[in-house]
Parts: C-alpha cells; structure tokens; sequence
C-alpha cells in the first residue's frame, strides 16, 4: 500500500511503525473470508482491510477521529484471524492498537459509551471490586430487559445477562513447592476477572504442576496484565499494569530462576508476550519487559514440552475444544492443546468454522451485545454438532462466552488435564453419565 507520510510525522516512533505495517498490505482481500464481523456483516469497511484504509486516512492526515471510522474500528474484535490468513505479514494488531489509543486521544464519544467504557476500566482489572460488582449485578438481573429497551444501555443489559449466578469462594494463590527436587520453577498469573470468576483455574495448574515435580512461585504485586483497558485504547493505563508485572517478575527471577511466567487465560498470554514491544520506548522497562515476554507461556505451551507420565485413568469423553482466537491467532498454538487432551485419554473434535471468534474479545460482548450475540450462536451451533459431551477452552472469556448459551458443561482445558493426571473432577462435570471409562 503506498502511503503519503510527511517526514515530521515519521518521527514519532508510533507513526513510523503504522507506516511500516500500512505498506505491506497488498489489498489481496484473503483477510475477508476469515474476519468474523465481515462473515456477519458483509460491510467491507466491518473487514481488516476496510479498516486498514480508514486507519490509514486517518493517519496520513493526522485528523481527530470521526464517528464512522470509530464505529467500524469498534466492531473490530482484535480476534487476530486476519494476520493468521495474511501472505503478506501485515502486523493489524499493533496497527488497529494504535488506531484505538489515537480514537481515544481525539474522539469524544456519547456521553453514555464515556461512562460504560470507564467504569469498565475501574472496575474489571481489579478483582475486589469486580467481585463486588458482580454481586450488585445479580441483584440487578431483573432489570436487565429494560436496560436492553433503552438505547445506550445495551451493554448494562450485556453485563447483567453475563453475571454468573453465584460466585466461587476467594482463593489465594499459594505457592507450592513438589515433594522432591523440583524439576523446573515457574510462575503464575493470578491475573484479574479469571481470580473472580473461576479461580480453580489456577488452582488446578498448580496441582498439575506440582505434581508433575514444578516448583509454583506466587509474586507479589502482580496483577491485570493489561489486556482490558489496551483494547480499550487507554494505552497509559495499559502500560501501568505491564510495568508492575514486569517489577515483579524481574524480582522474582532474580529470587531464583524461573523456567517460564505460566499464563492460564489466553487473551492475557498475548498481551503478556508483546510486553516487548508494548514498552520497547521506554528506556527503563525495554530490555526487562522484552525478558519478561520471552518467559511467557502459555499453560498447554509449557506442558507440552515436559515429559509427561500416562494418565491416572482413562476419562472416555469427547471434547470439543474451542480455540480461543487469542490462542490460536495471537499466541499460534494450535497443536498443543488437542495433543496434550487426546494424550490424556480424551477423544478431542474440532468444532467448523474454528477460526472465527465466539464474540467474546475481552469487553466486547458488553460493548458490542449483538455482533457479539450473533458470533456466540453461530459458535455454540458449531460446537453443539460436535456431538461432544464438554466444551474445553483455554481462556475465561470465553468460557463464560459459550458458557452462557449452551447445555453443554465448558471447562479449562488444564482442568481436564489435572483431572486425568489424579487430581479432583471438575464439578462442572458431575451431570455427565458413565463419563469415566477405568483403564485397564
């Protein structure tokens, strides 16, 4: 794509890195078929390379936002599917980030989507508050119908219909250490809405773990990565949280060597290794955050390459494992997972239409309900043909996605893989009939 930037605008390190991404596409058009919005909408400019040339205007000639690029930008899920069929390696997640931090330095927004977006951002990375929000939500779920008839209140009926209808006690995190000389040393991300809203995730990792002869350190000061508020475009808020995990982390690797930062929700794992590039003008974070990305892992990436033992007995169900878009577009594991469930004795099946995302995306459920809506359906059709008895998925959000409109239990793939491997069954699974099949 030929671009037309001024030599002053190529200056800024932002600008010149847009420029550069600009430049690679080729308006071949393969980015269509696998863009979820544009599945849905048939709006080219709903497309990755409809919004790379609305990106690009806007840019080039260095103007405020307006209303029609913001809306397009908006419906945009950061599902990533995009730079997965690209021939031509152009790099849309860092371009529509920076699109976003620029709408939200130059765009006034209705005053209703101001208010939604910011107690947002107030309140999900912090899981004390967000505990005490969800506990109001229930409350408020019989209003949801009428917030859902008002216009600009749609998303207060989305994160009413979301709310889970009782939360699991709190737990910390614990540190744990196996019985023998341990055989690695890692971390884990306590993270944020997952510490509320299912925090047997982590849990279950570190049994897994511990068993498997992994030291788990708990650092302290670590928290949201940042994800939420970055797709957001509140790019300083973004870069606030990473700069705290990266201190401690680095201060933990330098208690004592860590094998890998594990990360149970994908959407934080491709936040997390692109810390590097988050921070790389920063002088005093560059270098620690680019070591922090490099440790980085995912939980199944971790896993697959221990040596793992057979499994305590043979489970005997068929899963249908979801991919979250963030797993295999943003992180490029794809192999891992399915492998590491049929090796503990699941029968794993791919759902159709893998690649297109649930609607989920972090707040975009909330902020855009019925894209969303209509992405969930066409994902819970897709899975519920599988004939399969469980949904597994690695990432919170969309587990609570699909978990919100099918019959079928969905679980945390480390979940299933604790379970296999002697640890406790997921209580999620206790309807499931003759599930378990003694091996021989």
């Amino acid at each position: 794509m030929q671009t037309n930037f001024t030599a002053r605008q190529l200056a800024d390190p932002q600008v010149a890195e847009s420029e550069t991404i600009l430049r690679k596409c080729v308006h071949c058009g393969f980015c269509l078929a696998t863009c979820p919005t544009y599945v849905e909408l048939g709006n080219e400019l709903d497309s990755p390379r409809g919004r790379i040339y609305l990106i690009k205007e806007m840019l080039e000639n260095n103007r405020p936002a307006d209303r029609d690029t913001v809306t397009h930008i908006d419906r945009c899920l950061s599902c990533l599917s995009c730079m997965t069929t690209c021939p031509s390696g152009v790099n849309y997640m860092h371009l529509v980030d920076h699109a976003r931090a620029h709408i939200e330095k130059t765009y006034k927004r209705p005053l209703l989507d101001r208010i939604t977006r910011a107690v947002l951002a107030r309140i999900l990375p912090y899981p004390e508050r967000f505990r005490f929000a969800l506990g109001l939500g229930r409350l408020g779920r019989p209003l949801a119908p009428l917030f859902r008839a008002l216009p600009g209140l749609k998303p207060v009926a989305s994160m009413l219909d979301l709310a889970p209808g009782r939360l699991p006690p709190r737990s910390a995190p614990q540190p744990t250490r196996p019985s023998g000389e341990p055989r690695g040393r890692v971390a884990i991300l306590g993270g944020c809405a997952q510490s509320v809203l299912d925090p047997g995730i982590n849990a279950a990792t570190s049994r897994l773990l511990s068993r498997l002869g992994i030291e788990v350190a708990v650092p302290e000061g670590e928290g949201c990565c940042g994800a939420l508020v970055h797709h957001m475009g509140r790019e300083e808020e973004a870069l606030d949280f990473a700069r705290r995990n990266v201190d401690a982390w680095i201060k933990e690797v330098e208690n004592g060597e860590l094998d890998a930062i594990i990360i149970t929700a994908s959407g934080c794992g491709t936040t997390i290794k692109d810390y590097g590039h988050m921070l790389r003008l920063d002088p005093a974070y560059a270098d620690k955050a680019a070591k922090v990305s490099a440790l980085a892992k995912d939980i199944t990436e971790y896993l697959d390459g221990l040596d793992l033992p057979e499994p305590a007995f043979v489970p005997g169900l068929t899963v249908a494992y979801h991919s979250a878009c963030s797993m295999q577009h943003g992180q490029k594991i794809t192999r891992q997972p399915k492998a590491l469930l049929t090796h503990a004795g699941f029968s794993v099946k791919e759902p159709a239409e893998g690649h297109l995302c649930c609607g989920s995306a972090g707040t975009y459920n909330i902020l855009q309900p019925e894209i969303a809506g209509r992405l969930r359906e066409r994902k819970i059709k897709n899975v519920e043909a599988t004939d399969a008895d469980l949904v597994a998925t690695g990432n919170i959000g969309c587990m609570t996605q699909i978990g919100s409109g099918t019959r079928l239990p969905v679980v945390h793939t480390v979940e299933l893989l604790d379970w296999a491997y002697g640890g406790p069954e997921p209580a999620s699974l206790a309807d499931i009939e003759g599930r378990v099949k003694e091996s021989a």
